[in-house]
């Protein structure tokens, strides 16, 4: 089956953006304007094409990432839905990880709110070129230039609008588009029908201003147009277009539209700007990747005739056809029921992995419906049927020609809870629907504590463990009681310390002796475990230094405090002993664990909590009362700053172990008229009495 549509006129791209500012509507328009959909669905309805799932229908919001496909003005667009709430931050990290573009939806009321910030922050660190959509232009409070103004000043981007609205609020009637000079005003609720006209009186000064100022901002990415600009030569429509896109594929320039997705204005728009300014997969050009075998860098191009190269991002169990992984073909082409081989880097030995897996069938998805392809080529995104062990992240790649790309990182989880299944019969259910659903979400952990045999999840926050035991009734058919939320303390050490372990064991026969003295010190914060061997003379055989470092990891999952992992030390091997006969891998695990333990009693051990960064928006009325429930829960305000409408938003710092129920609470407080926004910030020392009373209760639990 040959090839349909050509590289140059594919685009990949994303809608992202803060919770509510309508990208699934946005999404929604998109595939009904472009033919895709012929009825438009609602999010307030549950109607929604893009969020199938029956959580997100009931909820109103994205919860997972779909994809879909859609074609406009002879492209073929395929499009990644992606959610807004913090929670589900995992979707947008991996989809951003394999798109070449981004739409990033922002709310004409609401402007630049935290989880933008964040998305943005996720779209730089790949080097994703994106535009912006300010929508809501309809609602009242719309301000299209002060949202500008918001997105230059707190993204630190070269936000540049390419039309002007015309009008706003329920006055909202059009816009401007400055690269002809043109007005277009909608003349119906469909947005099919509109007139194209001279640009009305009322804007035409701003319009004339803001397109000044378009090609002041094309001139600094194209020479020619600098030339002509400052001649007081007229500048060309293609021109202006041609240097728009430049700019963007270089990320100098970020163009800026607005509509109503919800009032079906400005969504054709969007889609031209879609089509002639985000890149294709030629303009974002070459992959690299290391080769498993030789450890040298490798280079794909975006080619079906280089070799066969694509990336696992997402991980999904459907109930038609079964674990469906999802995957960005970077080169080469896909053919079903042909083998292939799944490459990685193991996380614990940081040695590659490779294997032989077969691609069953190939689907191309739409939302959570699918058709089947035979072939997949360069520059697509598929879901794949048969990759049974394929996680995140892995490399699929030509049988002969393995390539390991760059894996996605994830945030570790922030909260915890107990689960235990209702009746025996959901026993043996519970361990398999759960090891499924990790599979499915790398920020989703399950582990088993050692001390009361309870299983334990944890995830990003509230909402997410909801969603996961929510999921485990409805898909998998299982009952399961959960416990109080528990949070994800750290324990790590303030100074330097010295400590021996020593291992012996003599019954009879052979015994066992394990002798060591490790260095233990503190690393700076987010700088993990370090091992170093600083043996010299051959204190002990070289055999016997990884299971020492296997005994200090071992050590690391379970600290003395209160029984909290430990983070952020290095510990050196500087000497021991070992005895010819008796001396074994398991005598020197032993020494190590023991040493290490020592080793952190000296070393000053000290307890580490999580802190939500809140940001609360609330009527001005309510700012003393938010802000003394802030400080009650040892919260500390860093600021407030004025928004629109007389409301206030006041930025502050709470650890997580004050949040649980926050937003019950926000709520009687001002009468359900405020809005948190929580997002995990960082770990810091937990102060002296809160401490005491944690350790304590966990000896206790231990006793």
């Amino acid at each position: 089956m040959p090839r349909t549509h050509a590289l140059e006129v594919t685009r990949n791209i994303g809608i992202a953006a803060h919770i509510d500012a309508g990208k699934t509507t946005t999404t929604e328009r998109i595939l009904f304007y472009s033919g895709r959909l012929h009825r438009m669905g609602e999010v307030h309805e549950g109607s929604a094409t893009m969020d199938w799932m029956e959580q997100e229908q009931e909820r109103g919001i994205t919860i997972t990432s779909a994809a879909t496909t859609t074609f406009w003005r002879d492209h073929r667009i395929n499009i990644i839905d992606t959610p807004g709430h913090v929670d589900f931050t995992v979707e947008v990290e991996r989809s951003l990880r394999v798109l070449d573009g981004v739409v990033a939806v922002f709310c004409a009321v609401g402007g630049v709110q935290p989880q933008s910030e964040t998305v943005w922050r996720q779209a730089n660190k790949y080097g994703v070129p994106r535009i912006v959509y300010v929508n809501k232009m309809d609602r009242l409070g719309a301000d299209f230039f002060g949202v500008v103004e918001k997105i230059r000043a707190r993204l630190g981007c070269n936000g540049v609008p390419i039309q002007v609205p015309i009008g706003a609020e329920s006055n909202f009637q059009g816009y401007v588009d400055l690269i002809r000079m043109k007005a277009i005003v909608y003349k119906d609720d469909l947005g099919k029908e509109y007139d194209e006209v001279d640009v009305p009186e009322s804007v035409r000064e701003i319009a004339a201003e803001h397109r000044e100022k378009m090609i002041e901002a094309c001139a600094d990415v194209d020479e020619s147009i600098m030339e002509r600009f400052l001649e007081g030569q007229e500048i060309g429509e293609e021109d202006i277009r041609s240097a728009l896109r430049k700019g963007t594929l270089e990320s100098k320039i970020v163009p800026i539209i607005c509509g109503s997705s919800f009032k079906n204005k400005g969504v054709q728009a969007l889609l031209d700007s879609i089509v002639d300014f985000l890149p294709s997969p030629l303009d974002i050009g070459s992959v690299t990747g290391i080769d498993p075998n030789t450890d040298k860098e490798l280079v794909r191009n975006p080619n079906d005739s280089e070799p066969f190269t694509s990336l696992a991002f997402k991980i999904m169990s459907d109930p038609y056809v079964g674990r469906l992984t999802y995957i960005r073909i970077y080169s080469g082409t896909l053919k079903k029921g042909t083998s292939y081989l799944v490459c990685y880097r193991d996380p614990q030995t940081n040695e590659f992995r490779t294997r032989k897996e077969r691609v069953g069938r190939i689907l191309q998805m739409h939302a959570n419906s699918r058709e089947d392809l035979d072939e997949a080529f360069a520059g697509d995104i598929v879901g794949v049927i048969g990759l049974n062990d394929v996680t995140t992240g892995y490399s699929i790649c030509d049988t002969d020609n393995p390539i390991v790309l760059e894996a996605i990182k994830f945030p570790d989880p922030v909260i915890s809870i107990a689960i235990e299944p209702k009746s025996r019969a959901d026993q043996e259910k519970l361990g398999q629907s759960l090891h499924r659903l990790a599979q499915e979400d790398p920020t989703f952990r399950v582990r088993t504590d050692s001390e009361t045999g309870q299983t334990i999840i944890s995830g990003m926050g509230e909402l997410h463990l909801e969603i996961i035991v929510d999921r485990l009734g409805r898909e998998f058919g299982v009952s399961a009681n959960q416990g109080r939320p528990m949070v994800a303390y750290k324990e790590t050490v303030r100074r330097h310390a010295k400590a021996e372990g020593k291992y012996i064991r003599q019954s009879g026969g052979s015994g066992q002796y394990g002798h060591v003295w490790i260095e233990l010190e503190p690393l700076p914060p987010g700088g993990g475990f370090v091992f170093e061997n600083k043996l010299t003379g051959g204190a002990i055989p070289k055999e016997y230094v990884p299971a020492v470092e296997k005994g200090i990891r071992e050590a690391l999952e379970s600290g003395i405090l209160a029984g909290y992992p430990v983070v952020d030390v290095k510990v050196s091997l500087i000497d021991g002993s070992y005895h010819e006969v008796d001396s074994s891998e398991i005598a020197f695990k032993q020494a190590a664990i023991l040493a290490f333990k020592e080793a952190m009693k000296q070393a000053g051990p000290t307890l580490k909590e999580p802190v939500m960064s809140v940001e609360i928006t609330t009527p001005e009325q309510y700012l003393g009362d938010v802000m003394g429930d802030i400080q009650s829960r040892r919260g500390r305000i860093e600021g407030t700053e004025p928004s629109i409408g007389g409301v206030q938003i006041i930025k502050s710092l709470i650890p997580l172990a004050e949040m649980f129920g926050y937003v019950t609470s926000l709520r009687s407080l001002t009468q359900g008229r405020a809005a948190p926004n929580v997002t995990p910030s960082h770990y810091e020392d937990v102060p002296q009495g809160v401490a005491d009373e944690i350790i304590s209760k966990a000896q206790g639990g231990r006793n």
